[in-house]
């Protein structure tokens, strides 16, 4: 009785091992999944925060302005636009801490414009190019400015870090793989007597296999549950700190990311465990020891 008690606590131990093993790696590839996801979000929020400023000739007529606008809300690239008045220019060149030109000149030298953001999908140096082309075509429009260095090193640099950490993330997960199936095969060590002895009382292996496969689909459903929680907590905290994440979280790709955590953790533990019990049963008595 002392012997078997011995026993259940040893099992009792390793799946406790197994269960925090592969509930750390999985939080760890969550983490990294979570950058990954961020970071294409990331990028297509910088791309739509890019501005483009439309500069008008003057004097024009409030039928031109609105006219001008409404040929420029139209356009399929627009995501938000605001028509700017030279009161509306001036208030922002002061709040840029500039000095005011008051008792220099007597008249406002600041143009009108329409500025507005492109969809992320339309911001790239050619498309850019190819829009300033059109728009200073019309009749009102002085000048187009939008800042090219930033555009042209935009794209470059966004693919550059998403395949850095396309490259982490696939290493990490091959990672992954093989420290949870070490962990497993060493918490079924400690099982590999009794799987023996069950053979030999004429138990079939689907006898054998079955309850410790259903323990191993419990245990990772425990351990990515818990790297779940894990992540999310992380994610609340960053988010509290810094609230802007919440502007790009993407719920929908969150949720996938769970949803491969926990699929992952039980599909890994799964067939670890189901390969050792069939590496143990083919084994002799003698070679266990």
């Amino acid at each position: 009785m002392a012997g078997k008690t011995r026993a259940v606590k040893r099992g009792k131990a390793s799946y406790f091992m197994s269960i925090l093993g592969v509930t750390l790696v999985l939080f760890l590839l969550g983490v990294i999944g979570w950058l990954v996801i961020n970071t294409r979000t990331l990028g297509q929020h910088f791309k739509e925060e890019v501005e483009v400023n439309v500069y008008l000739r003057e004097p024009l007529a409030a039928s031109d302005s609105t006219a001008l606008v409404q040929y420029i809300a139209s356009r399929p690239y627009i995501k938000e636009y605001v028509f700017t008045t030279k009161q509306m220019a001036k208030a922002k060149y002061l709040a840029d801490g500039n000095e005011s030109w008051e008792g220099i000149l007597t008249e406002n030298p600041l143009p009108q414009s329409i500025d507005f953001k492109l969809k992320s999908e339309y911001l790239n140096a050619d498309t850019l190019k190819n829009i300033r082309l059109d728009l200073e075509k019309q009749t009102y429009v002085t000048e187009v400015t939008y800042p090219e260095l930033l555009v042209g090193g935009l794209d470059s640099k966004i693919s550059v870090l998403n395949w850095i950490l396309l490259g982490v993330s696939i290493l990490l997960l091959l990672a992954a793989i093989v420290l949870i199936d070490n962990t497993i095969r060493l918490a079924m060590f400690s099982n590999r007597f009794i799987i023996k002895t069950m053979q030999m009382v004429g138990a079939t292996r689907w006898f054998i296999a079955k309850p410790l496969d259903i323990r191993a689909i419990i245990n990772g459903a425990i351990s990515g549950v818990i790297a779940i929680v894990a992540v999310y907590a992380l994610i609340r905290v960053l988010i509290n700190r810094v609230p802007y994440l919440n502007t790009i979280q993407d719920n929908t790709q969150l949720g996938l990311l769970f949803a491969c955590m926990l699929i992952l953790g039980i599909l890994i533990t799964l067939v670890s465990t189901h390969t050792s019990v069939l590496k143990y049963l083919k084994k002799k008595l003698d070679d266990l020891y």
